[in-house]
């Protein structure tokens, strides 16, 4: 029987997404944790995020399902469009997927539901904790995103590489509620959009350019270069852009999966393992899932080295294979000329003759179920 994380203390470095449910998934199977977050309260300026029916598997395992409800909104389908706003195909995940959990939520709300659900578990949260070095802990636990010192200390120093693309993300006021994710397609450029609780709607907006950008999300830029970028595309589009007072900027760059995820005591999870380009909306997703393997691994295999080498195998091919979905999905959207007028023409009369068939080719990532999954 499971059972070897009773009483166990474990260190998690990082109060994100990552963190935090891996601090609920541990402490709820009997390990005394403690998080140690550098910023001075578990905040999360954030945007929206797309939690798909593989993370709500964990999160309902964990006992979330009604706080993150209350939260969150129900994803009825995913709408591609051409710049224009014509539709090209809508994928209907309510008719073709009735029983899974698609859920619309700003990062923010999700942060608040975790702080709130590890405080009652009982995790130790440290604040205003900024971590220079891996401390000196028995289970050291890197949660601590794209910069991770713990990735580091594992690997080495890394040198991400530049894709050449820019995104802008901002959230604005809209009660205009399609319970849908649509994406826009245009020449070297598109533009994600879906509501989110509480009258707000979630942009993000990507450019191939050879501009640089800085990585990481807290970038403030002008929303006219937004507005200039977007100036041609049509539908809702140019109403949105016009609403945006306050928008960031990021640089978007390609990470190696890590070559080392665990030493015997320390072990990475979410963006420190495996960060990825946002083009199939599963970063915060793998890290979800990861939290609850990690945690399954550690509380069923008493060996604490062999129960980390356990969880590094079951979750490296998973994760990598979903980095490189996202790589390779990174183009597909920007298509000119011919290769876009075919492309769309395809989805089109797919959408019309089997549109099913179309979302079946990512059952491989929304049917998984890491709480089935034996450690």
């Amino acid at each position: 029987m499971p059972g070897a994380l009773r009483s166990r203390p474990v260190t998690v470095v990082g109060g994100g997404v990552a963190g935090l449910t891996a601090a609920i998934a541990l402490q709820q199977r009997g390990a005394k944790v403690t998080v140690l977050e550098r910023a001075p309260a578990i905040a999360e300026v954030g945007a929206g995020l797309q939690l798909s029916p593989n993370a709500m598997r964990v999160l309902d395992a964990l006992g979330l399902s009604a706080a993150l409800d209350a939260v969150s909104l129900p994803s009825h389908a995913v709408r591609l469009r051409d710049a224009s706003g014509s539709d090209v195909v809508r994928l209907d995940l309510a008719r073709h997927r009735p029983q899974a959990r698609f859920r619309l939520i700003h990062r923010a709300r999700l942060i608040e539901v975790l702080e709130q659900a590890a405080r009652r578990a009982g995790v130790r949260i440290v604040l205003d904790h900024p971590v220079e070095s891996p401390p000196d802990a028995p289970l050291l636990i890197g949660a601590d995103g794209l910069h991770s010192g713990i990735r580091a200390a594992l690997n080495g120093r890394e040198v991400p590489f530049f894709t050449g693309q820019t995104a802008w993300r901002a959230v604005i006021a809209d009660q205009d509620k399609p319970p849908e994710a649509q994406v826009f397609m245009g020449p070297n450029r598109h533009l994600v959009s879906y509501p989110l609780a509480g009258g707000l709607r979630n942009i993000v907006a990507v450019l191939e350019t050879r501009d640089w950008q800085d990585e990481g999300w807290s970038h403030p830029d002008d929303p006219a270069n937004l507005r200039a970028a977007f100036a041609r595309f049509g539908g809702p589009v140019p109403g949105w852009l016009a609403q945006v007072d306050r928008v960031h900027v990021w640089g978007l760059f390609r990470h190696q999966v890590a070559a080392r995820w665990q030493d015997g005591r320390m072990a990475i999870l979410g963006d420190a393992a495996h960060p990825t380009l946002p083009f199939m909306a599963q970063g915060a997703c793998m890290a979800i899932e990861d939290a609850w393997t990690l945690a399954a691994c550690l509380d069923a295999v008493p060996d604490q080295q062999a129960a980390l080498m356990r969880y590094e195998s079951l979750r490296k091919p998973r994760t990598t294979r979903i980095v490189e979905a996202a790589n390779a999905n990174a183009g597909n959207y920007h298509l000119t000329g011919p290769r876009r007028l075919a492309a769309h023409a395809a989805l089109r009369l797919g959408g019309k003759v089997a549109p099913g068939a179309i979302l079946s080719r990512f059952d491989w990532i929304y049917d998984f179920d890491p709480v089935a999954e034996a450690p």
